[in-house]
């Protein structure tokens, strides 16, 4: 569910994510980015499943990415690209069951994204999405070091 922000308050302004619980079940949270509003909630029975969970969030962010990058570049290049789709699932494994990742102990998270490409397209055409699909600013964070800073208000 998606809903405009008119409050207009600074902590939502273009570029900044505001998070806060809404009171209204254990875990439901009101997000607001820029003038957009939308909920997130743990399924039931630990939550109230008001809205996708922090990780369809995360996997909403990358398929929008992967998709919105792909559909730019068709268009670029003049491709006849009719929709793109992609589906993406989250899962946790062993780290020694990843064999090209740097980690060896423990569990990682593991990202099965699998994207339709509709469209009169050839083989070579198909192909470089795919590859262009790996350049999705959301991917390239995903699959970088990242800094995370924390302050207490």
């Amino acid at each position: 569910m998606t809903e405009s922000n008119t409050s207009g308050d600074a902590a939502s302004s273009e570029g900044t994510v505001t998070v806060v619980e809404t009171g209204a079940g254990t875990y439901t949270q009101r997000i607001t980015a820029g003038r957009h509003q939308l909920f997130a909630d743990e399924p039931q029975p630990i939550g109230q499943d008001a809205g996708p969970t922090p990780y369809d969030l995360l996997l909403a962010g990358l398929g929008a990415c992967t998709s919105m990058t792909v559909r730019m570049y068709a268009n670029l290049k003049g491709w006849p690209l009719e929709r793109v789709e992609v589906s993406l699932r989250h899962k946790r494994i062993h780290a020694e069951d990843c064999a090209h990742c740097e980690t060896t102990k423990g569990w990682i998270s593991h990202i099965d994204r699998t994207i339709t490409l509709v469209g009169d397209l050839d083989d070579t055409q198909r192909q470089r999405l795919l590859a262009i699909a790996e350049r999705c600013p959301v991917h390239q964070t995903l699959t970088s070091e990242v800094d995370v800073a924390t302050t207490l208000a």
